[in-house]
């Protein structure tokens, strides 16, 4: 079977530990060790370039200059690192600079890595262009995974399939990885009979079910709400493998969707027996959410109080339980964790903060929430988001002058490339156009000309401001003109409504 490979599709290629295999994904990931000399100034010099629109070439070829050496292995833990940081782009251009400066032959993986770093940068035509143009003796098993994992991601069924297709053909489809990855596009797409048929061509080509398979068909399971199919896929799982918290959790989840608090507490209980084994915080903030789910707050402050951690990993947790105990209804408890998080916290991070403004704004707490916020912004920065938050409590309150200044402080803080919510932005924007403000328009358009371009509505509501107000709109024409924004049949109207002299 001939694929023809279309520039039309934009599937995200993500590693995705719940329909990989371990195999596969570790192409993905920065489990190489730190390079062991004793000067690993280049990784230092490659990490202190945070701005993605700034190349980190020009710090390669310094090092280089100096009379450095650099060797496949360094490169190769740089992008893997780099990538896991989700610096797509600073991974790309080390990859790149390998090749056309240094020279460096690819592997398959380092293919298959290329493929997954140009379709985040690029998008999916620039990496179908990559796959084509590779040798076919480089088209191995991890080149067309990867290739399967765009189609999968974007849920293109048939591209997907007929990828799968050509694997076969290509005697490449002799692990769980590619067959893992059609169960969760299936499962995801609705497409749950398929589902049965490939696991048959598993067992009939001898290829065992790893843990990624269970669990996949286990969210299928949970997808349709069949309680003996869950129960069947831990069973097996049972058999096979050490359950992780990772399948107690899911099975909670399920049981919770059903209405079987009794049998998710079970589970529950399971996954809390593994927490005081775990390496990260995740397991125990999953574990409190859906301790939370079931209602039963007792149960919640008992696990929190036995399992919380130190100062150095408090951050994660205390912001999970905030929301959990805003889930039950128990705003005083959150102030108080939020207080002990305060007093604990050896680095400040908003997005604690947040989750408590979040709470204020949802009870029309704007007092303490504001009052909360500029505590914390004495002598910090805060995020863009925590001054967005009260701007969208704001709004959905409709206190859209206190709504406008809260976004025109978020908008103050915010980096390159974020951007407010378009509901609350439409809305502020709405209120000073029919308030007729010219001067705090224009602040505003001036705070978000910093952020990115604007679109040729936003100059519109401007222009419509200037317009009612009587004022010159000279300067929002010449402001579209610089941006590429010719006068089109609305800006004529706009303009046409203006009073003669």
């Amino acid at each position: 079977m001939k694929l023809n490979f279309s520039p039309k599709f934009l599937p995200f290629l993500q590693q995705n530990h719940q329909y990989s295999s371990g195999a596969f994904a570790s192409l993905f990931s920065a489990k190489t060790r730190v390079p062991s000399s004793s000067n690993n100034s280049l990784f230092d010099r490659i990490q202190i370039v945070r701005d993605p629109r700034t190349s980190v070439v020009p710090a390669l070829e310094q090092w280089v200059c100096e009379g450095r050496t650099v060797d496949k292995r360094q490169l190769r833990y740089l992008i893997r690192t780099m990538k896991d940081f989700k610096r797509f782009n600073h991974a790309l251009q080390i990859s790149q600079w390998m090749t056309d400066r240094r020279y460096l032959s690819l592997s398959s993986s380092d293919i298959a890595l290329r493929l997954d770093l140009i379709h985040r940068v690029h998008g999916i035509e620039e990496a179908e262009n990559y796959f084509n143009n590779v040798s076919n003796y480089l088209k191995t098993y991890n080149v067309y995974g990867a290739l399967l994992s765009c189609y999968a991601q974007g849920k293109y069924v048939e591209k997907a399939e007929a990828t799968m297709q050509k694997m076969r053909e290509l005697d490449l489809a002799t692990s769980s990885f590619p067959y893992n990855m059609l169960i969760k596009l299936y499962t995801e797409t609705g497409d749950f009979d398929k589902i049965k048929n490939i696991v048959q061509e598993m067992d009939q080509k001898g290829i065992p079910q790893d843990k990624y398979t269970i669990k996949n068909q286990m969210a299928a399971h949970i997808a349709t709400s069949d309680i003996s199919g869950m129960e069947r896929a831990l069973n097996l799982a049972g058999n096979r493998f050490f359950v992780d918290w990772k399948l107690y959790s899911m099975m909670a989840s399920g049981y919770l969707k059903l209405g079987s608090i009794e049998k998710a507490l079970a589970m529950l209980k399971k996954m809390e027996g593994m927490i005081p084994y775990q390496k990260t915080n995740l397991a125990f903030e999953v574990l409190i959410t859906l301790y939370a789910s079931t209602g039963k707050k007792d149960e919640l402050y008992r696990v929190w109080n036995t399992y919380k951690p130190s100062e150095e990993q408090i951050n994660g947790p205390c912001a999970s339980m905030i929301t959990s105990l805003m889930k039950l209804d128990d705003l005083e408890g959150a102030e108080k964790v939020f207080e002990e998080w305060e007093s604990r916290c050896t680095t400040y991070d908003f997005r604690v903060l947040n989750r408590l403004l979040v709470a204020y704004c949802r009870n029309s707490l704007f007092e303490k929430a504001e009052a909360s916020a500029n505590k914390a912004a004495h002598g910090r920065t805060p995020y863009a988001s925590t001054w967005n938050i009260l701007a969208v409590g704001y709004r959905e309150h409709n206190q859209m002058p206190k709504a406008v200044e809260m976004l025109k402080k978020a908008i103050s803080v915010g980096r390159q490339g974020w951007w407010p919510q378009p509901i609350t932005l439409d809305a502020c924007l709405d209120y000073l156009e029919r308030q007729g403000d010219v001067s705090e328009m224009e602040d505003m358009i001036g705070l978000l000309k910093k952020l990115g371009p604007l679109n040729r509505d936003i100059y519109h509501r401007w222009l419509r401001t200037c317009v009612a107000a009587g004022g010159s709109v000279s300067e929002v024409i010449d402001q579209m003109k610089m941006d590429g924004f010719s006068a089109d049949e609305e800006t004529q109207e706009i303009l046409e409504t203006r009073p003669s002299l």
